[in-house]
This record gives C-alpha cells, structure tokens and sequence, in this order.
C-alpha cells in the first residue's frame, strides 16, 4: 500500500472513528436528558423533594463516572 493508500485508509479510519465517537456523546446526553426530564415532569412538594431527586440523579452520574473509570483500568 502506497503513501497515497495508507493516507486515504488513516483518514477513512479518522471520521469512522469520529462518527461513532459523536454517535456515541449523542445517546450519552440523551440518557442523562431523559433522567433529568423524569425530574421536571415530577411535582415536588417542596425544595427538599426537588433535592432529593437531583441528588438521586447525581448519584446515578457518578456511579456511572466509576464504573467507565475501573473499566478503562482494565
């Protein structure tokens, strides 16, 4: 494979790769969206139920931080 091919492959490899990386952000943000409408749509009777499910969804954010994070170290 000459300079040309190699060239033309690292590039085409390049957007695949950063097609799935956007493909990828896109259904992360969705996923938190979601978890972050179920917060609006709940009626809560006061600043501390509001507080709790924020914190609830926090929790679920950094339990999922910790497991990308033991994963990657494997």
């Amino acid at each position: 494979m000459g300079d040309k091919g190699q060239e033309a492959f690292i590039k085409e490899m390049q957007n695949r790769f950063d097609k799935k990386l956007r493909e990828h952000e896109i259904s992360v943000v969705e996923h938190w969206r979601e978890q972050l409408a179920k917060v609006l749509i709940m009626k809560p009777e006061g600043v501390g139920a509001l507080q709790t499910q924020i914190k609830k969804v926090s929790d679920m954010m950094n339990n999922r931080i910790m497991n990308i994070k033991r994963t990657q170290n494997d």
